[in-house]
Order: structure tokens, then sequence, then C-alpha cells
């Protein structure tokens, strides 16, 4: 990549609907895409987190020209499951899977956000938020260590600043940390907490079935005053799988290694004899209900995967006849 010396470096700290805020020496500046980047492929746009090289204008509205190579992405499919692929933040260094420990729990959601951050190149971390309102804690953080050997897990209470001190190495000058979770988890709640100072709104909690409203309502990066990055993202109930296949098997590695002891290759660890993936089952060292997550989260990955190379050849296709 060739820069010029009216190019300005800056981050990408909000993305709008016709242009995009951009943090650059302390300040936001407003940014919109030069031409160009009109037949890029979304993947190839601004996200919240990129680097940017701009033409300042300090008048009116600069102008983004190019961004800068990635460290990591994170992406998923949009809800309305039609294989576009959604993407969301760009080089965080760790993603906060934000969980409170309440109705909002889910094991197999934070192994989704897990498959998603390890196929995107950040640390999983899942965060149990509420940890003051739990009687059982440990069973918590022991049932989410077993996702992947790659989470890493901590239960904290910011209310009551239990377990914050655990929080503080991810939060080092120049590292970003990127909150995903449900409405109502706590990430706004955290953020507050690990800033000092109060710069997220809370909203309240629905005590019918403790799910929140929806505070965040876009994806915006904030710097802190030690100089880390926190990107927030509005609450998620849901992730599904699409493009993840690597962070899939990442997350279960001790399958992948257990399905390699078959004798046959392409065995399907039903009815063929030598499987090493069903006699672990059957001797405990591996949960069924592991092994079924797994081959549920592979299956959905791969009709997602194959609905969006559908889409993208249908694309292709009609831009040819234009």
């Amino acid at each position: 990549m060739i820069f010029n010396d009216r190019e300005k470096l800056g981050r990408i700290s909000e993305v709008r609907k016709n242009s995009f805020a951009v943090y650059f020496e302390e300040q936001e500046i407003i940014a919109r895409l030069k031409g160009s980047f009109y037949e890029e492929t979304a993947d190839k746009l601004p996200v919240v987190g990129d680097y940017v090289r701009f033409i300042h204008n300090p008048m009116g509205d600069s102008v983004i020209q190019s961004v800068c190579p990635r460290k990591s992405l994170l992406q998923r499919p949009d809800q309305a499951k039609t294989g576009v692929m959604q993407y969301m933040v760009a080089n965080a260094d760790y993603c906060f899977i934000v969980t409170a420990l309440n109705d909002d729990y889910n094991y197999n959601r934070i192994a989704r956000y897990a498959s998603v951050a390890l196929q995107g190149g950040t640390v999983p971390v899942a965060v149990l938020t509420k940890a003051d309102l739990c009687n059982n804690v440990g069973r918590y953080i022991t049932e989410v260590e077993t996702i992947s050997e790659k989470i890493r897990v901590h239960a904290v209470s910011a209310l009551l600043g239990i377990g914050l001190e655990e929080l503080e190495e991810y939060f080092a000058p120049g590292k970003t940390v990127c909150l995903m979770g449900s409405s109502g988890a706590g990430k706004s709640t955290l953020i507050n907490a690990m800033a000092g100072e109060e710069i997220m709104s809370i909203g309240a909690i629905r005590e019918s079935d403790s799910k929140g409203r929806h505070t965040t309502t876009h994806r915006q990066l904030i710097r802190l005053r030690n100089g880390a990055f926190v990107i927030d993202t509005p609450g998620m109930r849901e992730i599904g799988m699409a493009g993840a296949k690597e962070g899939i098997e990442d997350t279960f590695e001790d399958i992948i290694e257990l399905e390699s002891r078959c004798r046959f290759r392409n065995c399907r660890h039903e009815t063929e004899p030598g499987c090493a993936v069903k006699a672990a089952i059957a001797s405990g060292e591996l949960s069924r209900k592991r092994f079924m997550l797994y081959r549920s989260l592979g299956q959905e990955n791969t009709n997602n995967y194959a609905r969006k190379k559908e889409i993208s050849k249908s694309v292709k296709m009609y831009k040819k006849r234009k």
C-alpha cells in the first residue's frame, strides 16, 4: 500500500448512514469514502475498528482513501439468513463474551461467540457478569471452561467491584477490547466500571425475564483515558455460523483430535466400526451434548456458507449481464 504526504492515519469509531466518524488526534472527524470504494465488495469497506488513510479536510468532510491491513475481523451472517455476511468489528485484540449469571446464561451461545472470535483472529474471553446474584459461580466457570482450551473465563460483579482487577490486563494502552452479548448482560456497566467514569448509558432490566433494553444501538469505538480502546456493540440474543469452519475447529479441538483417530477418514460417527468419537462418548471422555453442539454448528456453518456462495454467484452473473 502506497501513501502520499497528504494522507493522515485515523481509526473508524462509528459507521453512519452515509459517512464515517474517524478518531484522529484525540477528536472525531466526519469522513466519506472516495468513489472507487463503491466498486469494492462489502468485506473491503471500513468497519468500526479499522485503521484508515484519509485526506483531512478541516473545513468539511474528509475523504477516506484506503483501509489498512487488518489483524482481525469479526463477522456473522445477517439475521435474515440470506447468506450475506455482516462485517462487524476490525482489529480487536480480545472479544469479551459478556453473559449475565441469570436467565441470560446460555452455554451454546457462548460457544457460538467463541467460534466467531477464534475465526476472526481474536482471543475469546467469557465475562460472566452479575456474579453477586449467583449462588454457584464456580459451577458456571468450570462449565464455560469446557467450551475450548482457548477461551478465558472471568466472573465479575461490576456493581460490587468483584473480579474487575482480573480484567485490567486486557485494557492495556493500545489494546482493543470488543464487547458482545445480549441486551442487559451488563456490557455498558462493565465499560463504565473499567473506564472509571460513566461513559455509557445503562438501561433497566425487566424482572419478568431478566432481559434489558438496547442501550447501545450501533457499534462504536471509545478510547479510555489510559489509551486502551473499547468497542461496544448492540445486544445480540443469537449469532449465526457462516464462514467459521476454522473457528469451530479451534473451539472443538478435542473432537477434531478424536476424529483423526477414527478408523475411516470419512467416518460419520454413527455405525462405523473403529470410531474414536463414539468410543469417547461411551467412556465419558466426551459428552454427547458437546458433540451434538459441534455437529450442529458445523452443519449450520456449511448450510449458510453454501447459501452465501450461491448468492455471490448470482450477483456475479447479474453484473456480467449489465
